[in-house]
């Protein structure tokens, strides 16, 4: 069932990230991407997202880590159910094996060798809204959620926010879940979450 605190803080934060003009879009996307670039390493498995609608774009990042030599991969939902895998980006031309999302928000799903989340070195999420303590509101599918908490005591990888700074609030509701995020990576820079 949904939450209708969350249905309308989703539409309060997507309005503001659609009131971004495209000069400050492109701006912020530079520098999101810019700040990113140190957590590249050579050989690094890093999961990455095909950006839905206006969710900020990782191209820049993308090509940086591919460069340098870091292990990308994108989140592939196994049909019918949340749990999510991880397959290696794929490379250019490569075919999609389905598209996955409603309406016109549509993913593409490629094939390869599927890892789990806690294979990853980094993980990199995205956003819809954050909040001061790492809890992040997301499109409402619970993937994110579902595969994060059924891994939370094997989980070492970093989890990381990115988004605009209009998608940051001081406190979101949380469910028991709801597992926070180590930081968020924003155009004003990159906020470190503390956890008990």
């Amino acid at each position: 069932m949904r939450n209708p605190e969350k249905s309308a803080l989703r539409k309060q934060f997507r309005r503001a990230r659609a009131q971004m003009s495209a000069d400050e879009r492109n701006a912020a996307t530079e520098t999101i991407n810019r700040l990113l670039k140190p957590y590249i390493k050579k050989g690094r498995k890093i999961g990455v997202y095909w950006p839905m609608g206006k969710e900020l774009r990782l191209d820049g990042f993308v090509r940086a880590a591919q460069k340098r030599g870091a292990k990308l991969y994108l989140p592939y939902i196994e049909p019918n159910t949340r749990r999510m895998w991880f397959t290696p980006y794929p490379a250019d031309g490569a075919k999609q094996e389905r598209k996955r999302g409603r309406a016109k928000l549509h993913v593409p799903q490629f094939t390869g060798k599927k890892i789990r989340v806690h294979q990853l070195s980094l993980l990199l999420v995205p956003i819809v809204g954050i909040d001061k303590r790492g809890y992040r509101l997301g499109q409402a599918g619970g993937y994110y959620d579902a595969t994060l908490s059924a891994m939370k005591y094997r989980l070492q990888t970093q989890t990381l926010g990115v988004g605009f700074g209009c998608q940051l609030t001081d406190t979101l509701p949380r469910e028991p879940h709801d597992l926070p995020l180590d930081g968020f990576v924003s155009e004003s820079g990159v906020l470190v979450f503390k956890h008990h």
